[in-house]
């Protein structure tokens, strides 16, 4: 009996311990996974700072930086999603007028009157937009975000 009592005690101390280092790998890979996210999030947050200054400076032209900027923010791995839209409505508005646009290989096929029609409809759109979005921009330079 005792030594059945011994051979149960047994099998729970090793399900236990096994357990344990289960519990404990997960703990590290939950870390990782964290840690790698928050990196992530920084690499991100970094270069939206970046183009916010370039556009600022007027190195990157306004829509070319509102589109990477908008996709930026939309890659962004957190949880609960901010709404930049609302934090950053002009810079969202503009985007949303000039994704139309051809771009690339699309750009390049077009006919050159059409593609200085493009260009033109593009530099309106950001000659009513520049103040406000460069406005935003500012604000976008000092952006921090943490993951929880």
């Amino acid at each position: 009996m005792t030594l059945l009592v011994g051979a149960g005690l047994l099998v729970i101390l090793v399900l236990g311990f096994y357990a344990g280092k289960l519990l404990f790998q997960l703990k590290a890979q939950n870390q990782q996974q964290h840690l790698a996210r928050q990196a992530r999030i920084d690499d991100i947050t970094q270069s939206i700072r970046t183009i916010a200054l370039a556009m600022e400076q007027q190195q990157c032209n306004l829509s070319e930086g509102v589109i990477r900027i908008c996709n930026l923010l939309d890659a962004i791995p957190v949880d609960p999603r901010p709404n930049y839209l609302k934090e950053y409505p002009m810079l969202h508005q503009l985007y949303e007028k000039i994704r139309q646009f051809d771009t690339h290989d699309a750009r390049n096929a077009l006919p050159k009157t059409e593609r200085r029609n493009q260009d033109n409809a593009r530099e309106q759109l950001e000659s009513e937009y520049e103040f406000k979005v460069l406005q935003e921009v500012g604000m976008l330079k000092s952006l921090v975000i943490k993951q929880q």
